[in-house]
């Protein structure tokens, strides 16, 4: 079983390589303690990027919007803000897929679901459907022809 930091190095890893077989600059901070684990490069825009690893539950694929630590006084649960990070990518272990999201369509959640397949009641209004948010898809456009 994998910890939490073997999955965060893994996801990290993951993100990276798929951004660098696009062509986009990938940087990692020099030191720790800032909220974005990369840095891509879109010539001449930086995008600052959380990387995250996704959780599967059924059909769902489950992206958490926070950082927690642990703290004297228990688990702190600390949301990312417009300042700290532009974007948050996200990697599937079980699917081996990496998925990008911009900042906005996050501010505000903890957590954001995305759908593999459609839901049993047939709803259709606000799903987050994962495969709108593949990263090749998704940094492509940013990269622009």
């Amino acid at each position: 079983m994998l910890t939490t930091d073997q999955k965060g190095a893994i996801a990290e890893l993951a993100i990276a390589r798929a951004a660098a077989e696009l062509g986009v600059g990938v940087f990692k901070p020099l030191t720790d303690g800032e909220r974005y684990d990369l840095i891509f490069d879109f010539r001449p825009r930086l995008m600052r990027v959380q990387c995250k690893w996704v959780a599967r539950v059924g059909d769902v694929l489950i992206v958490r919007c926070r950082s927690c630590r642990r703290s004297r006084l228990g688990i702190v649960h600390r949301s990312y803000t417009s300042a700290e990070i532009d974007a948050v990518a996200a990697y599937s272990g079980e699917l081996q897929r990496c998925y990008f999201f911009p900042f906005d369509l996050l501010e505000g959640r903890s957590t954001l679901q995305l759908r593999l397949s459609p839901s049993k009641n047939n709803q259709r209004a606000g799903i987050n459907w994962a495969e709108q948010f593949d990263l090749d898809a998704r940094l492509r456009a940013l990269l622009g022809p």
